[in-house]
């Protein structure tokens, strides 16, 4: 239905959705990057809508505040590896390297540095997923990686395991516990207590992780790579 900028300071934008399902006008922030939406039941008219989203504009904006900033990758930031923070520092040659508690980006820094993060990722997640189909005594048919925003991973019917390259910003035992509900998966393709059993047999105690996803996932989003 298109945008609608509620005046004020700041102004906020909406995008307004209409909904043949919804029973209720409701208001949404996005977790991953702050986009505010406006639901309108079928038949309810717009200005009626429009009303209720300026009624709530104190709480969206008290909302928006709250929302982490956005992390444009740059010298001197500080972006998360495998857990850990590591500061940026532009470098001459070829190679993306790691000394200490730095990491050292050649050329256009946002494009090397994502590169390098999705080889990495790639690394990582074939080694974790051949780890738990074997354990698991199941095939996957490919693995590909993907910067998705709804999910961390996914599994097709065909096997196909799906992949969030930002994993690699999360702790190892993080990354692991995505590939193993993953791969739980090519047994399981619901969320039915065996199929949980699964998960647990091959992450135990993966609900630590799972709760990590939860509390800090979105925040792997505010990294900006220029992309």
């Amino acid at each position: 239905m298109g945008q609608h900028i509620l005046p004020g300071n700041p102004p906020i934008a909406v995008t307004l959705r209409r909904s043949a399902r919804a029973r209720r006008i409701s208001l949404r922030v996005s977790a991953l990057d702050g986009r505010v939406t406006l639901t309108i039941p079928r038949g309810l008219p717009e200005r009626e809508a429009l009303a209720f989203a300026r009624q709530k504009q104190g709480w969206l904006a008290g909302h928006l505040e709250r929302q982490p900033g956005e992390v444009r990758i740059a010298p001197g930031a500080l972006l998360p590896v495998e857990g850990e923070a590591l500061e940026l520092f532009s470098a001459s040659g070829r190679r993306v390297y790691r000394e200490g508690g730095a990491l050292h980006v050649p050329g256009p820094m946002g494009t090397r540095l994502q590169a390098w993060l999705k080889t990495l990722a790639r690394e990582r997640l074939v080694a974790s997923s051949d780890h738990y189909a074997a354990a698991l005594g199941r095939d996957y048919s490919r693995i590909t990686l993907r910067d998705t925003r709804s999910r961390w991973g996914s599994c097709s019917s065909a096997g196909a395991l799906n992949y969030s390259w930002r994993l690699i910003m999360a702790p190892p035992a993080v990354l692991d516990y995505v590939a193993a509900h993953e791969v739980a998966h090519l047994a399981e393709m619901n969320h039915s207590q065996a199929f949980w059993d699964h998960v647990e047999r091959l992450c135990p105690g993966y609900d630590v992780h799972r709760k990590w996803l939860r509390a800090h996932g979105t925040g792997l989003h505010r990294y900006r790579f220029g992309d």
